[in-house]
């Protein structure tokens, strides 16, 4: 089933990211929290791609695997930099017969051990070019593309900003799901700019708990550059140790999640970083058992 069509069906559609674990006991442990995960119901799960497409392999063997063994609806992140057309391609051909029909594309960045993304003679440029190939060569595909609530890292100017997913959503994009925010403010504020240019696709929410001082530096790295209110600041400063920092993250979250459920939100994305923990807290203080309760709850 094509994302789109999920928005739909679900009111609101909830959804759960993961990524490529690099050794046996971090995939032992991603397919632990899927487990606990999975009595959620989300609506699809979505798995990353390294850096200049350096988790390709993984990335494929990964989504594959839960197609193969759940009834997840799946979406594979696909980035254009350092792959040309014909392996981009192949990976899609690849991820058609596995029976993914469904694509975040994304522009990319390169590995940490290059400055510059590494464009191939026959690549793309932009994410843009990226959605408009997939739906030339694969018209079957669902395609999701980011949008940032506070602001693209590398476009300053907030203007050209919107031009540029117009440009996506013009090319084919079916919906957008943004980066990682802490002030929902920020996100109705992008929505209004959707808008503003004629931009009319789904936004999904993209959420991400705070579980440690340490772990929202990490995220601020992660979100380049994601604005931490300081309100939020404050309540992490009060947080005598982590344990009690993991609690005021969870809770925050939480009022941002009730708050966008009010405000009618089409999706909303958890980055779980193959954790559940966070997750599970977040559902047990909104007092539902699944994403099915929240639905029938909303109707």
């Amino acid at each position: 089933m094509h994302i789109s069509d999920i928005l739909l069906s679900h009111n609101p559609a909830i959804s759960f990211e993961f990524f490529p674990p690099k050794t046996q006991k971090a995939s032992e442990e991603l397919f632990e929290s899927i487990s606990a995960l999975m009595p959620l119901k989300p609506a699809y799960v979505s798995v990353t791609y390294g850096a200049g497409g350096t988790t390709r392999e993984r990335t494929h063997d990964l989504v594959v695997k839960l197609r193969r063994e759940t009834d997840l609806t799946i979406v594979s992140h696909l980035t254009c930099v350092g792959s040309g057309r014909e392996e981009l391609h192949h990976i899609l051909s690849k991820y058609q017969a596995s029976g993914i029909h469904n694509i975040m594309a994304l522009r990319g960045d390169p590995p940490k051990d290059q400055s510059v993304p590494d464009i191939p003679v026959d690549g793309f440029h932009y994410a843009s070019d990226l959605v408009l190939f997939i739906k030339q060569q694969f018209p079957e595909m669902g395609v999701g593309v980011a949008g940032f609530p506070e602001g693209h890292p590398g476009t300053p100017n907030r203007l050209v900003e919107m031009d540029n997913l117009k440009r996506k959503v013009d090319a084919g994009a079916d919906y957008i799901c943004t980066q990682l925010f802490f002030d929902n403010r920020d996100f109705f504020d992008f929505c209004e700019r959707c808008e503003v240019v004629g931009i009319k696709v789904p936004i999904i929410a993209g959420m991400m708990p705070i579980t440690s001082r340490k772990g929202m530096a990490r995220m601020s790295e992660l979100a380049l550059g994601a604005r931490i209110p300081a309100k939020l600041l404050r309540a992490m400063d009060r947080a005598e140790n982590d344990a009690y920092a993991e609690q005021v993250g969870i809770h925050w979250a939480t009022e941002q999640v009730i708050d966008l459920i009010d405000h009618k939100v089409r999706g909303i994305h958890f980055y779980t970083l193959n954790r559940s923990k966070a997750t599970l807290k977040i559902y047990e203080s909104l007092g539902i058992r699944s994403s099915d309760s929240l639905q029938h709850a909303r109707e």
